[in-house]
């Protein structure tokens, strides 16, 4: 729905509700309470998702198994845990456009993404730079940065970080692909987010991982706001690898177990370097326990240790979720969700903020990051006296995520009503 079409009246977003085909999956999730003893105005999915109620289902029949049956529960339990981590596979599978085999659910993501460095990002003196968006997240610029060192170079000459131009907020594609281009014969690695975790900006994957291609670079992505989020089709994009958290836009909890992508063309890569753990040896001699490793093809030969199965329990629920939405009917009503609360925001134009995220749809997730003038911290605070949960990020910027699985076009009316008042 473009922005001609909205109305800033109550009764549209009460229309626009009982039309939406996927309004009933809002009941399947755990709204908090704000101070008012009422359901407050969750707009923090990007930080940390809603708790589907069937989390806690799950996550008891493997306390009830655990003690029924002690460690047969590994075998006999009514999702055994030995293969339990697979139960994900598939469904993450098709939520990031990949092949099973180049998935696999482990670890957290500042882990998997070391583990893949350590196997992709391989410095030459000819190639040995590093390709980041300045203002990534700052797990992803310790990591990187670790890694550099690791290997004997040093940031301040093998770092280089998009910019956006004098007086803007995100990177043009354009640019994006020229200091690829420019650089590319002096690049070892480009780890690029696919969404910006401060602007909510959505890069163009598919074009940055044929700029690498073309220029000899190995590229990864960190999707950790990209997942679950917009449509994704990493396999036929072509990346060398990709992570995400699941905690976020996949409801997975705090702290949930990540996931990890590898493409297919490094499945039996036997010489590849990586750091390697028992649960990623070959699954038909890993019980002998013999002292050399050989991992197993496609991404589960970067796993180490095996499943936390507690931590992985609600994740099913959420991802049974997804599956029975689909992500395409998901990032459809993102679109509109998005676009609505900016139309409002747009009705209520003030110089006190300023919405930094693209307008182009194609350009963003379901983020959007609200430049505030002064006050912010105060702000906040009179919003969350209101029952609106977002998210503040220093120095400037509040940002908001309309979630399609559970927010609502009335969520994003009473947000954008409070907000302006607050304002």
């Amino acid at each position: 729905m473009s922005g001609d079409a909205f109305r800033t009246d109550i009764e549209f977003a009460v229309k626009l509700d009982e039309c939406d085909p996927l309004r009933s999956f809002r009941e399947r999730f755990c709204f908090p309470q704000s101070n008012n003893n009422r359901s407050c105005i969750y707009l923090c999915g990007h930080s940390l998702g809603l708790q589907p109620k069937t989390a806690s289902r799950y996550i008891e029949q493997e306390l009830q198994d655990w003690a029924n049956l002690g460690v047969e529960a590994h075998f006999h339990g009514r999702s055994p845990w030995m293969p339990y981590h697979r139960l994900l596979t598939e469904q993450m599978a098709e939520l990031v456009g990949a092949e099973p085999t180049e998935v696999v659910v482990m670890n957290s993501l500042t882990v998997n993404l070391h583990l893949m460095m350590a196997s992709f990002y391989r410095p030459t003196p000819q190639r040995y730079k590093i390709l980041v968006e300045r203002g990534a997240f700052p797990s992803d610029q310790y990591a990187v940065k670790s890694q550099i060192r690791f290997h004997g170079f040093d940031p301040d000459t093998s770092l280089l970080e998009l910019a956006p131009l004098d007086g803007e907020s995100c990177v043009s594609d354009e640019d994006v692909e020229r200091v690829i281009h420019r650089e590319g014969h002096a690049i070892a690695l480009i780890l690029l987010g696919g969404v910006n975790y401060a602007t909510g900006q959505l890069f163009d994957l598919s074009a940055i991982a044929k700029a690498a291609r073309d220029e000899g670079c190995t590229v990864g992505f960190d999707l950790a706001h990209a997942v679950g989020n917009v449509s994704l089709q990493l396999h036929d994009w072509g990346p060398d690898f990709a992570v995400w958290c699941s905690y976020k836009y996949l409801n997975g909890g705090p702290g949930c177990v990540g996931g990890c992508f590898v493409h297919d063309r490094h499945a039996r890569e036997w010489d590849l370097p990586r750091f390697a753990g028992w649960w990623g040896h070959d699954e038909r001699t890993r019980f002998q326990m013999g002292p050399d490793f050989h991992p197993m093809a496609g991404a589960e030969g970067w796993q180490l240790s095996n499943p936390p199965i507690l931590a992985l329990a609600p994740l099913r629920a959420s991802m049974e979720i997804f599956a029975e939405a689909g992500i395409n009917r998901l990032r459809a009503k993102s679109i509109s969700l998005t676009g609505y609360m900016e139309y409002l925001l747009a009705q209520k134009a003030s110089c006190r903020f300023s919405i930094i995220t693209p307008h182009d749809p194609g350009r963003r997730g379901a983020q959007l990051s609200i430049r505030v003038q002064e006050d912010g911290r105060k702000l906040c605070k009179a919003l969350a006296d209101a029952g609106v949960v977002g998210d503040w990020r220093e120095p400037d910027t509040f940002r908001v995520a309309a979630v399609p699985l559970y927010n609502s076009y009335q969520d994003v009316y009473h947000f954008v009503e409070r907000f302006t008042a607050a304002v």
